[in-house]
């Protein structure tokens, strides 16, 4: 049986990026969290860490990571940790919902304590933490459930084609016309944003010629008022930011949107904790999203 306090030392440095922080975290000196890493590695046979800046864990460090996240979500549920001792809990979410609604649903009343570590990735990818055991719940667009987890629907973002009025002037989207729009530039999230990419389309039946990657939600608004590109951005960040109604930002198709459905992954095995915060999610994305 392998000794969880080795397990702690490979989580800390993974998640403090470097064995010194590691350290402070768990009120040892570095040398003792890397006499823990050595030994739990001695023990395995094989590295757990990449001696990477920051490190990273090997192949078999990850599986042991997700051992321990797991263990951890399990000794919560039979009351066997400390009840001042927060949980640690790995989210992957999609960035337009951490920019929009989903803040308010991770606040649940006091005495619960959870402490968050958010992964960030695209809607249609991010399904992907789960299946790797990488992450306690998830926020995605499938709806279909991994291995052991269960998945519940949110609701639907729904985004609208938008420009700043100097680009629409620069590139003559008024009227807009297949033309114009192929020489227009877009702006993506990543590579996996393909809602550029279906609105032209949709809307002239051709594909993006000059496009810019924009990985941040509030940087991808703050170019699209710019004038770098356009963009689909969410209903429901435009609303927050009131860019629509101030005239700082024009529908480029009025009436043509594009609803993106958003599910809750978490495993079966679910800690009075994770329960509490799934409700309290559902409940905020009631209120925010588009039904499906």
């Amino acid at each position: 049986m392998l000794d969880y306090r080795l397990l702690q030392a490979l989580a800390a440095v993974t998640a403090q990026g470097g064995f010194d922080k590691a350290a402070t975290a768990l009120h040892l000196t570095q040398s003792a969290v890397s006499r823990r890493i050595k030994q739990l590695e001695a023990i395995l046979g094989q590295p757990v860490l990449q001696r990477s800046t920051p490190p990273k864990p090997t192949a078999a460090g990850q599986r042991l990571l997700n051992h321990l996240q797991q263990v951890r979500q399990m000794e919560s549920a039979l009351g066997l940790t400390e009840p001042d001792s927060p949980l640690q809990v790995r989210l992957a979410t999609n960035a337009d919902s951490l920019a929009t609604w989903l803040p308010q649903a991770l606040v649940l009343p006091a005495p619960s304590q959870l402490q968050f570590d958010l992964v960030v990735e695209d809607q249609s990818v991010s399904l992907k933490r789960m299946k790797q055991g990488d992450v306690m719940a998830c926020i995605c667009d499938s709806p279909q459930p991994v291995n052991g987890g269960a998945v519940m629907p949110l609701g639907a973002l729904r985004y609208r084609a938008v420009a700043s009025p100097a680009f629409i002037r620069r590139y003559g989207l008024q009227p807009l016309t297949a033309e114009a729009l192929a020489q227009a530039p877009c702006l993506v999230f990543s590579n996996d944003d393909a809602l550029q990419h279906r609105f032209l389309h949709d809307i002239a039946g051709i594909s993006p010629t000059l496009v810019h990657q924009c990985p941040s939600s509030e940087g991808f608004l703050k170019a699209v008022l710019a004038g770098l590109g356009f963009g689909l951005l969410p209903e429901l960040q435009m609303q927050m930011q009131t860019q629509f109604a101030n005239g700082e930002l024009i529908d480029l198709a009025p009436g043509y949107f594009l609803d993106t459905p958003l599910y809750w992954h978490h495993w079966q095995t679910e800690s009075p904790q994770l329960k509490q915060l799934r409700l309290q999610v559902l409940a905020c994305a009631k209120e925010c999203l588009v039904g499906i």
